[in-house]
């Protein structure tokens, strides 16, 4: 199963700790971790349920490419991580 981990400057903001969930699509991977973590989902997401501007997420070190609908596909022995993407100069 798809192994999801935040990193730290997210926990700095809400606890979302590491997980191991099932899913095959980014969002059925999210949904399995939000489903008991509300606050990281709006962290995380917008009210759309898209990926928010300042937000990142990779699978197996790629980024996704479908910020909007999450239909990218995630092997069961992937890892997924979610970032705040950095800005500015």
């Amino acid at each position: 199963m798809p192994h999801v981990v935040f990193t730290d400057n997210i926990q700095r903001h809400v606890a979302c700790p590491p997980s191991t969930v099932g899913g095959g699509t980014v969002r059925e991977v999210l949904d399995e971790v939000f489903s008991t973590n509300e606050r990281a989902r709006g962290y995380v997401l917008d009210e759309h349920g898209a990926v928010r501007k300042h937000m990142i997420v990779f699978i197996n070190g790629a980024m996704i490419r479908d910020r909007q609908s999450l239909s990218d596909p995630v092997l069961p022995d992937a890892e997924v991580y979610v970032m705040q993407a950095l800005s500015g100069g």
